[in-house]
């Protein structure tokens, strides 16, 4: 297969053009991050390959099947405020997207998830097992990419690598007897995913010798941005349009993976709100039964248009502003407009 180009993958899913680079000043900043995403595609492209037939093919699969490259746009985004798009900015934002990658196969299995960017999910081709060893390979094949650039940047693998494991435990267990649902689930967000596009703006500063005083600033910004990305991503699962998704709509929740709008459900005292949850409930225990997932999909249409989604929405847009107030430090201009951009765009996906 053959992967599309990366622009008009992002402009697709996150109106890349029109949204994060609108503005005469923003059109040398798109041309220098278009041709920096070009470089990390021929990257991916050449650090996938294995010469091992079985571990070339699963290791590509993923890849090849799409996906939006938002941590490398972001690291491309963030590099610009110190050397620009070096070759050493080209490695890190590869190897944090090998991450991510790697750390797809392992949330499939451990979701049970049937798809994956309009692909059946590897574990549905391969196995449980050789799913998880892929993703193991892909990890090992980042840490060893960062290897080249010294303790810096293997420490920051290393605990972002940390902050992904906690947060698929956390996530795993649940949250403890006393924990507030909602405020234990953004913790997991945080780690899950927030931990990992934090990791990709600061990489730009720190592989393009940017001023050390933006890294916080950039961490702060990514971390709100990534949790703000994955509520809209658990209001987009509710969606009835699969071509949006890549997976069958309420995937997470059919499989008993509690997403923001279940749990702010819970949170609703009204008899029509308690009905709904339990038959959510009744429902995912069904599936775990056995039962045809599809029994599901009236109580999660009618989910879709409840005030706890509406709610999600809104906790997406605060998250976001708060990414936006992480950028004071940064001076304005074309990077700060795009960042600013880019929160509000992965906080509203819907143009």
């Amino acid at each position: 297969m053959t992967p599309t180009a990366p622009g008009s993958r992002i402009a697709g899913k996150l109106g890349l053009t029109d949204r994060i680079f609108a503005g005469p000043r923003s059109r040398k900043l798109y041309a220098t991050v278009e041709a920096g995403l070009k470089r990390v595609d021929s990257a991916l492209e050449r650090e996938l390959r294995v010469t091992d037939a079985l571990a070339d093919a699963t290791s590509r699969y993923l890849y090849e099947a799409g996906g939006k490259r938002v941590r490398p746009m972001l690291a491309l985004l963030t590099a610009q405020l110190g050397d620009g798009t070096t070759e050493d900015v080209i490695d890190g934002a590869t190897a944090l997207e090998m991450t991510h990658l790697g750390s797809l196969y392992h949330d499939d299995v451990m979701d049970a998830a049937d798809k994956r960017r309009g692909v059946p999910s590897a574990h549905a081709v391969w196995g449980n097992s050789v799913a998880i060893l892929t993703g193991d390979l892909l990890f090992s094949r980042a840490s060893q990419i960062m290897a080249r650039h010294g303790d810096r940047a293997i420490h920051l693998q290393a605990d972002t690598f940390e902050r992904l494991v906690l947060g698929q435990m956390h996530e795993t267990v649940g949250p403890k007897e006393g924990d507030d649902p909602v405020e234990f689930y953004l913790r997991v967000l945080s780690d899950k995913t927030g931990s990992l596009i934090a990791a990709a703006a600061q990489a730009g500063v720190i592989f393009s010798n940017g001023p050390t005083e933006y890294e916080q600033a950039m961490m702060t910004f990514g971390e709100k941005a990534g949790v703000a990305f994955q509520l809209l991503d658990d209001v987009i699962d509710l969606s009835a349009d699969p071509d949006e998704t890549g997976k069958v709509p309420g995937t997470d929740l059919r499989a008993g993976v509690p997403t923001m709008p279940y749990l702010v459900l819970g949170q609703r005292k009204d008899a029509a709100s308690a009905d709904l949850r339990a038959r959510i409930d009744d429902g995912v225990a069904r599936i775990a039964d056995g039962a045809d997932p599809v029994i599901l999909d009236e109580p999660l249409a009618q989910l879709r248009e409840h005030e706890a989604t509406d709610a999600t929405l809104d906790l997406a847009h605060a998250w976001s502003q708060e990414a936006i107030d992480a950028l004071a430090p940064v001076p304005d201009g074309p990077v700060r407009e795009a960042l600013t951009r880019f929160a509000q765009a992965v906080a509203d996906r819907s143009s």
